[in-house]
């Protein structure tokens, strides 16, 4: 899928070949150079366009991406990437930077399966130097590769010393302390790097302008930070006694005249030359700005000012909704640069022809949503319930407590170290907090986890959102470690729901809960339809339930030659039911494949028992102990890594307790998420891609039934390991 790039200066599409001349003949970095400035303005506004155009049909990250248009460009014509570094933190807002770097005509492949990836990606550009999707980094990197050309100065095939690197970050991942330890590092290196210190949350003045070039000559010029000590040093010798006056005023006086001299006081004391506040989309102001930053040698911020949405009235003029609003497009979202029209509802469109209403069954709801409206309930319940996110209260459902009872909502910004620092403090007071932090982001978190809750045994909530594969946001996204990382810690439970209704009964049980921290994960998207509870019910903790038994009759009367793959025809129906015995142990959205693949199994004569472990952390040993004498074949199904993760809990429990199978040993296959970083694209293509479907489940028992002599399995042809285990010999 291609499309051409467009003007839409004037809200509106521009066929002629003038607008469109100067994107198309942009295929690389290299063709800014010979432009003037008032072609890279145009030229910004034709990135602008497009992605407008493009994003507004397929759906992605929007809002920011429009604000750093003429910063993507102003960058581009003055540096020669990829011999010089430009760092992009998250990524989210570099689709103008892709785009200009031969990326243009590939944009309407963004976050979709086997397209541009959704953030910056070394695998898919040499121009994306630093793989990104979590905030607040981009300085950290800098400062390790500009330090490490300084090192490597000399050496054959070593990037030049004297390559310029600069790193664009934005006023919301600012919030993360590991920005301020780069900055801490650089200052005190003198490292010579740029940060350009993106804030979309700020407006500027037209007369401001002079005054900020004025102050960015003064801290860029070395005589003039001489001047200013001779100033300090030179009123303290003023005669008549006013010199031993001013001499008095000491640290007051100094700070007084940094603060006067240069606006970025914070910066100065870090050793850090400021300059700013920059029209951020101004080409003209930001190459100037630019170009006298990246001469400076030593650490240099340029702070520039764009507006979220910028070209796009309703997100440009809509203020703090308008932009949280349009941070991302869905697809089919924008027609012709203006939001497209709302069908109206069906029940309407019927009562306006005059004709009775056929109503689609309304979808189940979002896990998110349930997680949030049952959040606030218990709010409600328990005056001790408070709600923290780290910067995402819309993406956890936190959003509905901030409106309901925004005295019991916190907000620590792109902080999740402090979320759970936060936490454990509340904790300690007798709060019961809730942490809603999503899978992939509590990795930040980790040695909190470990060392201010579990170690202390405090009583935190961790809620993660986004457990399993997310989609198109991908590697960077997903949530598939935390069942591996959290399970090695002692005093935790883990546990998660198969439904929305047990993730209302679950968050009720957690919060119950008084003898440690506690953990539920839980997908993204809809629910399964399963109704919610009037009134939560607490659960046993570390309790799995039998959902369906297995039935004898079922592989008897399938008789010979049902077994499907692998199946020795020529069995007597009471053979295949001795050997054909199959226990599927769903863990989390691992329950719902498990059920599924039960129905098929059963249509091969395979009798299949399906259960619900519930909890990862402390395992329902006794639940495994018993599926495991009355089964042949123990299946777990989780959608989190296979190392370490329930399938090991599993078969660690059932080996540590000696126990033995129906046939003596027991067999165990486990199913889940691969050793590798899933990639980006639709939940249902990549469980396609790695076989976690109920067809694929299917399959591998079926052929491991089958093959139960020689511990393997067939598929495609290929005989290959299954990702099963014998225990107990």
């Amino acid at each position: 899928m291609s499309r051409k790039p467009t003007d839409r200066r004037d809200g509106a599409s521009v066929d002629g070949a003038r607008a469109r001349s100067l994107l198309e003949k942009i295929d690389g970095p290299q063709d800014l150079r010979g432009l003037s400035e008032q072609e890279l303005a145009q030229l910004a506004q034709e990135v602008r366009a497009h992605i407008i155009d493009t994003v507004g049909e397929i759906g992605g990250h929007f809002g920011a991406n429009l604000g750093t248009c003429e910063l993507a460009v102003a960058l581009h014509s003055l540096l020669e990437s990829p011999r010089d570094k430009i760092l992009w933190d998250v990524g989210h807002q570099a689709y103008p930077h892709k785009i200009l770097t031969g990326r243009r005509d590939r944009l309407a492949t963004i976050r979709q399966y086997g397209g541009l990836a959704p953030f910056c990606s070394r695998a898919e550009s040499p121009h994306d130097i630093m793989g990104a999707g979590h905030a607040s980094t981009s300085i950290g990197y800098a400062v390790g590769i500009k330090e490490g050309m300084r090192l490597r100065a000399g050496e054959t095939g070593a990037q030049a010393a004297d390559a310029k690197v600069v790193a664009v970050i934005g006023d919301g991942a600012m919030t993360g302390g590991v920005a301020f330890e780069a900055i801490g590092q650089a200052g005190g290196l003198g490292t010579p790097i740029v940060v350009v210190l993106n804030d979309n949350g700020m407006s500027i003045a037209p007369n401001v302008g002079a005054l900020s070039r004025y102050f960015n000559r003064v801290r860029l010029n070395p005589k003039l930070w001489r001047a200013r000590a001779d100033i300090e040093g030179g009123l303290t010798r003023l005669p008549i006694g006013i010199g031993a006056a001013f001499e008095r005023l000491g640290p007051h006086l100094k700070e007084s005249i940094k603060a006067f001299w240069a606006p970025g006081l914070w910066w100065e004391e870090l050793d850090w030359a400021y300059m700013g506040v920059i029209d951020g989309h101004d080409v003209r102001a930001l190459r100037e700005a630019l170009r006298e930053a990246l001469a400076a040698q030593r650490p240099v911020v340029v702070h520039i000012a764009t507006v979220k949405g910028k070209g796009f009235a309703p997100a440009e003029q809509g203020g703090l909704e308008g932009m949280e609003q349009w941070h991302a497009a869905k697809p089919n979202s924008i027609t012709n640069g203006v939001p497209t029209k709302t069908p109206a509802a069906p029940a309407r469109a019927a009562k306006r022809n005059g004709a009775r209403a056929k109503l689609a069954p309304a979808p189940a709801p979002q896990y998110t949503q349930v997680f949030g409206e049952a959040l606030l309930r218990e709010c409600r319940r328990d005056e001790r319930v408070v709600g923290i996110t780290a910067a995402m209260n819309s993406g956890t459902g936190l959003s509905i407590l901030q409106k309901a009872m925004p005295e019991r909502y916190f907000d620590v910004g792109i902080a999740e170290q402090q979320a759970i620092l936060f936490a454990a403090g509340l904790a300690l007071q007798g709060v019961k907090p809730v942490a809603a932090i999503y899978s992939t982001f509590l990795q930040r978190a980790y040695d909190q986890v470990v060392h201010d809750v579990c170690l202390q045994r405090l009583n935190v909530v961790f809620a993660m959102d986004r457990a399993g594969l997310v989609g198109d946001d991908g590697p960077t996204h997903h949530g598939a470690f935390d069942i591996a990382y959290l399970r090695c810690l002692p005093n935790i439970v883990l546990m998660a729901p198969r439904d929305e209704a047990m993730l209302v009964n679950m968050l009720h049980t957690a919060l119950l809960y008084d003898d440690g921290p506690i953990a539920l994960r839980y997908p993204r998207g809809e629910g399964t339809g399963a109704p919610l509870p009037l009134t939560p019910r607490a659960i046993t903790i570390g309790t799995g339930e039998i959902l369906r038994e297995a039935s004898p009759a079922v592989a008897a009367s399938a008789g010979p030659g049902a077994a499907g793959p692998g199946a020795a025809g020529e069995h007597a129906a009471g053979e295949h039911a001795a050997g054909r015995r199959v226990a599927l142990i769903g863990y989390g959205s691992g329950v719902g494949k498990a059920l599924a693949a039960a129905e098929q199994l059963a249509g091969l004569g395979i009798a299949v028992t399906v259960a619900d472990a519930r909890f990862a952390k402390p395992i329902d040993a006794g639940l495994m102990a018993q599926l495991a004498a009355e089964h042949d074949l123990l299946v777990t199904v989780e959608e989190g890594v296979l190392a370490g993760g329930f399938g090991s809990a599993v078969w660690e429990t059932l080996n540590d307790a000696g126990v033995a199978g129906a046939a003596g040993a027991v067999r165990i296959m486990r199913i889940g998420l691969p050793d590798e970083y899933v990639t980006h694209g639709k939940p249902a293509l990549l469980h396609e891609q790695i076989g976690f479907t109920s067809e694929r489940i299917v399959e591998r028992v079926a052929a491991a039934v089958g093959a139960r002599r020689s511990g393997r399995i067939t598929g495609g042809g290929q005989s290959r390991p299954a990702g099963s285990a014998i225990v107990g010999a």
